[in-house]
């Protein structure tokens, strides 16, 4: 049993509170991670400021980094919780499981996105000239690169995160991966 407990609308903030009405009204519950966030004053209004930020990249490009992310972190809650938003934005289970392993031969310009973003993610910024030069030929632009970097970021604090906590999983727990490539 984790020692984190995820806080109730009562034990947060006002500010927070009013941040949980939100989120409830959107979405129809408060995740645990959001909730989690709540724990600190202002981290959950600033997390969400983040994540809600306007991109250069669509929902499903936004996701296709959000998986492969949460992949290479091990993030059991994120791989979840993007499995459901990666459906609800079009891709199919298996192309999800094909994503989260950062390949994405159903579409070029999505494999180039996810083969770039795992090359950054798993070399901590360092992507392969290949990957850098794959992307930008598939029609990606300097703005999509810094876009990709901070939807990582984005990602890298949540995943670690819960990761640290290991508070309870909201979603309908995603598959494990047999293998993933380095």
């Amino acid at each position: 049993m984790s020692q984190f407990k995820v806080p109730t609308r009562e034990e947060v903030s006002v500010d927070n509170q009013a941040i949980f009405d939100n989120l409830q009204k959107g979405l129809g519950f408060v995740p645990n991670l959001y909730a989690y966030y709540a724990k600190n004053e202002t981290a959950l209004g600033d997390y969400l400021a983040l994540q809600n930020r306007k991109s250069t990249l669509k929902a499903k490009e936004r996701e296709v980094v959000n998986l492969i992310v949460s992949q290479i972190n091990g993030c059991r809650y994120c791989q979840s919780a993007h499995t459901v938003l990666g459906g609800m934005n079009g891709f199919t289970g298996d192309q999800i499981l094909e994503i989260r392993q950062g390949t994405a031969s159903f579409d070029p310009k999505i494999d180039a996105l996810a083969k770039f973003t795992h090359s950054t993610a798993a070399n901590k910024g360092n992507a392969t000239q290949q990957a850098k030069d794959a992307f930008f030929a598939a029609g990606y632009t300097e703005a999509n690169l810094i876009d990709v970097a901070i939807v990582i970021g984005d990602k890298v604090i949540s995943n670690y995160i819960h990761n640290l906590t290991g508070f309870p999983i909201d979603f309908p727990i995603a598959p494990e991966l047999e293998t993933v490539p380095a």
